[in-house]
């Protein structure tokens, strides 16, 4: 056998072993647009934005496969989103860092569309998803606040809430509630991280310490409504989730600038 036949059935041999060879090529696609926006003008940056949640939605169609019902339909949202996430959050990093975040994104891309794919079959632990929508809220509330002056309209935490709306719905059915339900449960969810990055907004927090303090909101809020759902007493739920908010208030505080 030829060295060129040998390759030739090496990669046809792992091309095999990977269940879904599409979902590399579609990170692959997205992570290429996203280190596109971190460098493009204003006007290309939103070109950028839109291409991701045209190419990534369909992409997540395509990959992931029919809708099922009981896996709630946010599942086909979560992964473009992420990709707007990462490209507002590369507009803080110096162009070195962008650089050298490309193959990091394209991974990070690749590990949300690998989890939502694997999830049905109980293939995918359900804490990568929690933790993929925790990150979303992070990278979108830093990037916009980057990008976005505080004078600026609209507020930049109603941009932050309107990114955010997906990650919520999403962590609403992995709580096993859909529909009319679950998109009252991420509305609840949306007021509080919008009434936290408000008050956040006021403390002029600096660097990245307000966004992950709102991220760690989000997921307080989150966990505190499944602890409820699985029938945990309201007190403790209050003590541990509100102990939890209360730390990140207090980092804030001291994080806060003179």
């Amino acid at each position: 056998m030829t060295a060129t036949g040998a390759h030739r059935e090496g990669l046809w041999i792992i091309g095999r072993r990977i269940d879904r060879p599409e979902t590399i090529l579609l990170s692959l696609v997205m992570a290429a647009l996203v280190v596109y926006g971190w460098f493009a003008p204003p006007f290309w940056l939103a070109v950028a934005i839109a291409g991701q949640l045209a190419i990534g939605g369909m992409g997540a169609v395509w990959v992931i496969g029919p809708v099922r019902s009981r896996f709630g339909f946010a599942r086909y949202a979560t992964f473009p989103v992420a990709a707007v996430a990462l490209t507002l959050l590369g507009q803080m990093l110096g162009p070195t860092a962008q650089l050298a975040g490309a193959p990091v994104a394209a991974l990070l891309l690749f590990g949300v569309l690998w989890s939502e794919v694997r999830l049905p079959d109980g293939r995918s632990p359900r804490l990568s998803i929690d933790l993929t929508l925790v990150g979303i809220v992070f990278a979108a509330a830093a990037g916009i606040a980057a990008t976005f002056p505080t004078a600026s309209w609209p507020p930049a935490i109603l941009l932050v809430v309107v990114v955010a709306a997906v990650p919520a719905l999403r962590a609403a059915e992995l709580r096993g509630r859909y529909g009319v339900e679950a998109v009252g449960q991420a509305v609840l969810q949306l007021l509080a991280v919008a009434q936290l990055g408000a008050s956040l907004a006021l403390l002029h927090l600096p660097g990245v310490v307000g966004s992950a303090v709102l991220a760690l909101g989000f997921h307080a809020w989150a966990g505190a409504a499944e602890a409820l759902d699985n029938g945990a007493r309201t007190r403790a739920v209050a003590i541990e989730f509100g102990s939890l908010a209360l730390l990140g208030l207090l980092v804030a505080l001291l994080l806060r600038p003179a």
